[in-house]
């Protein structure tokens, strides 16, 4: 049985995680530490960073998203792309980590205080590529069920997105969260074109079939 390249990337994820959980080792050589990256050149822990996470909770939210959702998004790029498309799906989770945090990273490039981790902007991006694919699709969030279609709950997670970041304050990078669901949106926009597939029409194809299954349409 062959492994999907979701359950490959959880897979390493989890276990580099539960080692970084008892070796603080592990976390420092791997962290998203911005001065680490302008003053030593450690351009790798934009993504190293994404293999580790704060604590269970952390890593077991982030993973049974990308689960929940990778699958869908990954079987969407080969059925669009053809099995490049594994490849495509594979370069949007990798590319992701990294455009994700060149906001934070510029801003706290000289931030010796400063420290991410988290494969957050990247799961972000695989969430919203999946939601631009299919927008009729019901999502829930933490104690809220699934009832909110997706383009609906798209453009509210963007706002509260940044109404935090702008906020400040707390343990979570909700700039890596915002940048990371915008770069999936446009991942599959502009590499979509590449293979005729209009993801703009389909989203509006997509909403439309939502509102005229519950008649408001």
């Amino acid at each position: 049985m062959q492994l999907s390249i979701t359950v490959i990337i959880i897979i390493i994820t989890v276990l580099v995680s539960l080692g970084g959980f008892s070796n603080q080792k592990i976390i420092n050589d791997l962290i998203f530490y911005p001065p680490a990256v302008s003053r030593n050149k450690e351009w790798y822990r934009f993504f190293s960073c994404g293999l580790i996470h704060a604590d269970y909770g952390h890593l077991i939210f982030n993973m049974l998203s990308l689960y929940l959702f990778g699958r869908f998004v990954e079987e969407q790029f080969v059925e669009i792309f053809g099995q490049v498309g594994k490849w495509y799906y594979l370069g949007l989770y990798v590319i992701s980590l990294l455009v994700s945090l060149l906001p934070t990273y510029f801003r706290n490039k000289d931030n010796y205080q400063y420290r991410s981790l988290g494969a957050s902007g990247a799961v972000s991006a695989i969430v919203f590529a999946g939601l631009m694919i299919a927008p009729y699709v019901e999502v829930g969030f933490f104690i809220i069920p699934p009832i909110i279609p997706g383009f609906i709950f798209g453009p509210l997670y963007l706002l509260v997105s940044a109404w935090l970041d702008r906020k400040g304050g707390g343990n979570i990078n909700h700039s890596a969260h915002f940048w990371g669901a915008l770069f999936g949106v446009l991942f599959i926009i502009i590499v979509g074109r590449t293979a005729g597939y209009d993801a703009i029409q389909e989203f509006i194809n997509g909403v439309q079939l939502y509102l005229h299954s519950k008649g408001w349409a």
